[in-house]
């Protein structure tokens, strides 16, 4: 090898470590033909892991999370517990709605008070509490009637029952009163209604009266066809009597224990 091959030797190494860095190709004219030298940069890559994106093309997460919505979630109904059902009877109990004992339980007479109040503000009685009957219960105000005095009126359009004192409503209960259809019992066909007009207490029963319709608990008449104020285990929102005004069995005790009904006192059923 010649003097001048080896220094064209020594030039082309130099120039390749020179460019190594850069990762480039270089041509060197050579006698025999081009050649080429091609250096290639290191590969370096940068992985970061995150829950949303990548330098790389894979992405790592490790974290899910899950948002379940129970059916009618906002809305309070009977088996609830806790504070908000605690705020519920209070609002309920101002306004006059009967809710027996106030604590922190959804029950049967919460139920029975939230329909109360749904048939009033003219919503659909279904005793659960949700967002319309919410808003309702901020702006409501005390139901008001046209009576006067001391009695108790029957409203049979909305189903319900006004404890009239001097001319107000102290207190509305949920009542399920005649269905206003035939029915047939003992061999003969009566008509299931709850006569309107103005009425009085002419006797009652302190405890379970049981007749040839069932059993009627504690029940205070005041209509000869045998029609009263009574409890029974079940009190929809709609009629479903054979004539009587039905109310729960804890609010015919609590009827009782509080005299609102007494013998000669006035009853007015429209």
């Amino acid at each position: 090898m010649t003097t001048t091959s080896i220094l064209r030797s020594i030039c082309i190494v130099v120039a390749v470590l020179v460019v190594a860095v850069a990762g480039i190709s270089i041509t060197v004219a050579n006698p025999r033909g081009p050649t080429v030298v091609e250096v290639v940069a290191p590969t370096t890559s940068s992985t970061t892991t995150s829950s949303t994106t990548s330098s790389t093309s894979t992405s790592t997460s490790t974290s899910s999370s899950t948002s379940t919505t129970a059916p009618g979630a906002g809305a309070l109904r009977r088996g609830d517990e806790g504070a908000d059902v605690a705020g519920l009877q209070r609002r309920l109990h101002a306004l006059g709605y009967w809710v027996g004992a106030r604590n922190d339980a959804f029950g049967l007479l919460t139920e029975q008070a939230v329909t109360a109040f749904q048939k009033v503000e003219g919503l659909a009685p279904d005793g659960v509490a949700g967002p319309a009957t919410l808003a309702a219960l901020d702006a409501a105000k005390r139901p008001k009637t046209s009576a006067r005095g001391n009695l108790m009126e029957v409203d049979k359009a909305r189903q319900v029952l006004f404890v009239v004192r001097d001319g107000a409503v102290a207190w509305t209960l949920n009542v399920s009163t005649g269905t206003e259809k035939p029915y047939r019992v003992n061999g003969r066909t009566e008509m299931a209604d709850t006569p309107p007009g103005h009425w009085t207490v002419d006797w009652v029963v302190n405890g379970t009266d049981v007749g040839e319709l069932g059993a009627l608990y504690r029940p205070r008449y005041f209509h000869e066809d045998g029609i009263a104020v009574h409890g029974y285990h079940s009190v929809p929102p709609y009629p479903a009597s054979h004539g009587c005004v039905r109310v729960t069995e804890a609010a015919m005790d609590w009827l009782w224990a509080e005299n609102l009904m007494p013998l000669g006192s006035a009853v007015w059923v429209h």
